[in-house]
C-alpha cells in the first residue's frame, strides 16, 4: 500500500460488522439492541486510538439515531461545570428526528469534580430518549459513582490487531507509542503505522525504528526526564530536555510520553497486582526503570503528576513549550536540592 491512509480506508469502521479486534464490545452492544435492552449510559475505556468514538458513532446508527441528534463533546476542552450545565439543559429537550438522543463525551476523565457531580445527577435521572456514552483513556479517573451507573465496556489496542493481520510484528509498546502520536485518533493511528511499515526494511517494528521513522522522542531522553524526577537529578532532566527541543521533537507527545511513565509508577507502587499488566505496555528497559522507582523511597508522588498536569495546561499557551517542563523539574525536583 503506497497511501498514508491506505490501513484506514481498510480497516474504518461503518457498521458493526466492520469492528476490527473488538468482538466482545461489538456482541454486547448488538445484543442490547436485539433485546431492546438499550441501556442510558456506556463506558468505554482502553488506549489511544481503539476506535471508542467510531463503535460510539455506529451504536447511535444502529439504534436510529439521525445525525442531528448525534452530539459529540470533547470533555478535554469542555470540563467545566458550566459546560455540564448547558448539556443537562439540552438533554431535556426532544430529539430533532430520532428516538434517543446519543451524546457522545470523549476523554470524559478530564472532568472536574463539580462537572462530573452535575453530570451524576442527570445520569441517575436521565430523560427517557437520552442516550450517554462516555468514552476514556483512563478509567481509574472516572469516579466510582458515574462508572456504577454505567454498562462498561473495554477496548483492545487495534493497532497491534492491524500490524498482525498485515503480517507485521509489532511489539505493545510499540503499539501505544504509535497510538499517542495518533492523539487518539483511529485514522491517524493507522496512518502513522501505514508510514512505518512503508519504510521498514523488514516485518518487525522495533520501538527504535518507530522513534527514527516518526520522529518520536527517543526513549532515552524520556527515561532520563522520569529519572530526574525520581531521584532528584535535576540537571540530569533539564539536559534531556533541552536535548529533546534541539532534536525539535513535540514537547507535548514527549510531556505524555514522560506523564505516561510517571503514572505507571504510581500504579505499580500503590497496586503492584497491576505490575505485569503494566509491564507489558513498556519494553524491557523502560519496565526496569518504572519497576525500580515504584519502591518506597523514590520522590515521584502524586505531586509529580499534578505538577506535570498542570506543565501540560500551560504548555498549550506558552511561546517555548520547554518552559513549562523545565519549570516542573525545577519546582518538583530542584527545590529539595538547593
Amino acid at each position: 500500500m503506497s497511501s498514508e491512509t491506505a490501513l484506514y480506508r481498510t480497516y474504518r469502521p461503518q457498521i458493526f460488522t466492520d469492528v476490527v479486534g473488538q468482538e466482545q464490545v461489538v456482541k454486547g452492544l448488538e445484543g442490547a439492541i436485539a433485546e431492546e435492552t438499550i441501556a442510558h449510559a456506556y463506558l468505554f475505556s482502553g488506549s489511544r486510538g481503539t476506535g471508542k468514538t467510531s463503535v460510539a458513532r455506529i451504536f447511535a446508527r444502529a439504534i436510529g439515531t439521525e445525525e442531528s441528534d448525534i452530539y459529540e463533546i470533547d470533555a478535554a476542552s469542555n470540563r467545566g461545570i458550566d459546560d455540564v450545565r448547558a448539556l443537562r439543559e439540552g438533554v431535556t429537550t426532544m430529539p430533532f428526528l430520532s428516538k434517543y438522543k446519543v451524546y457522545i463525551v470523549d476523554e470524559v476523565h478530564m472532568l472536574t469534580k463539580e462537572a462530573f457531580n452535575a453530570l451524576l445527577k442527570t445520569l441517575e435521572e436521565p430523560p427517557a430518549h437520552a442516550v450517554f456514552i462516555l468514552a476514556t483513556t483512563e478509567r481509574d479517573k472516572v469516579p466510582d459513582t458515574i462508572v456504577s451507573r454505567c454498562q462498561s465496556f473495554t477496548f483492545k489496542k487495534q493497532v497491534l490487531f492491524v500490524a498482525k493481520k498485515e503480517g507485521y510484528k509489532l511489539d505493545p509498546a510499540g503499539a501505544e507509542l504509535i497510538a499517542l502520536l495518533g492523539d487518539g485518533s483511529f485514522r491517524d493511528a493507522l496512518g502513522m503505522l501505514q508510514k512505518v511499515m512503508n519504510i521498514s526494511s523488514d516485518k518487525k517494528l522495533s520501538i527504535e525504528e518507530i522513534e527514527a521513522i516518526t520522529g518520536a522522542p527517543r526513549s532515552e531522553l524520556v527515561n532520563d526526564v522520569v529519572h530526574a524526577f525520581g531521584t532528584g537529578a535535576v540537571e540530569q532532566g533539564l539536559l534531556a530536555v533541552q536535548k529533546a527541543a534541539q532534536a525539535s521533537v513535540a514537547m507535548d507527545v514527549f510531556l505524555r510520553l514522560i506523564l505516561e511513565k510517571v503514572r505507571a509508577v504510581l500504579l505499580v507502587r500503590y497496586a503492584p497486582s497491576l505490575g505485569a499488566e503494566i509491564a507489558e505496555e513498556f519494553t524491557d528497559r523502560d519496565s526496569a526503570l518504572v519497576m525500580t522507582l515504584a519502591k518506597d523511597g523514590t520522590r515521584i508522588t502524586s505531586k509529580t503528576v499534578g505538577a506535570l498536569l498542570a506543565a501540560s495546561r500551560q504548555m498549550q499557551f506558552a511561546a517555548d513549550k520547554a518552559i513549562p517542563l523545565e519549570l516542573a523539574l525545577m519546582t518538583e525536583v530542584g527545590q529539595d536540592t538547593k
